[in-house]
């Protein structure tokens, strides 16, 4: 095994505990920690995969924006909303529950038997990639960044409003009206 494998499985294992333990704790701020590093392993993925601008892309949105949005939503909400959420009893297989348990099953059936079936070395999309030979240059990163404050920065900036419009919902809907007890 190359030091690259050991490096892949190793950032596979982390990404893939992290997000069973968002999926499955009851402790919603053990669950938003665990999703940042969920998130650093999956740009660590990236990284591995020569994708550094996604990466980067990864840890500045994802981390940098979308983390802090969702734990300001926690923070901002209320004593109430959050006893109620943990108090509720979640049994893992029960009636309303059970669609959803054979769909996930399903689609574990199907992706174990596409990973089994799968011939990686053989594919033909990285055959053409290995005789391509293309190499990361600064040129394509800087590309990439000069398209975003020019070509694309109308959407980029429409993106950031409406993640502002997002915080300030979130804070106020979380706000308790004065007449309410």
């Amino acid at each position: 095994m190359s030091m690259m494998q050991a490096l892949f499985y190793l950032m596979a294992f982390i990404t893939l505990g992290s997000a069973l333990v968002v999926a499955v704790a009851k402790n919603l701020v053990r669950s938003i920690f665990m999703f940042f590093v969920t998130l650093f392993g999956l740009a660590g993925l990236y990284v591995l995969a020569l994708a550094d601008f996604v990466a980067v892309t990864q840890i500045v949105i994802y981390v940098g924006g979308i983390l802090v949005l969702i734990l300001f939503a926690f923070m901002l909400s209320g004593k109430e909303t959050l006893a109620i959420a943990q108090q509720q009893t979640n049994r893992f297989i029960s009636l309303n529950n059970l669609p959803s348990v054979l769909l996930a099953g399903l689609f574990l059936v199907v992706i174990i038997n596409v990973i089994f079936k799968a011939d990686v070395n053989n594919l033909p999309w990285i055959k053409a990639a290995i005789t391509s030979q293309v190499k990361v240059s600064d040129a394509n990163i800087n590309n990439i960044g000069i398209n975003l404050m020019t070509r694309y920065l109308l959407p980029f900036e429409a993106i950031s409003v409406l993640l502002m419009l997002a915080l300030v919902g979130a804070a106020h809907i979380s706000r308790k009206e004065e007449g309410s007890i």
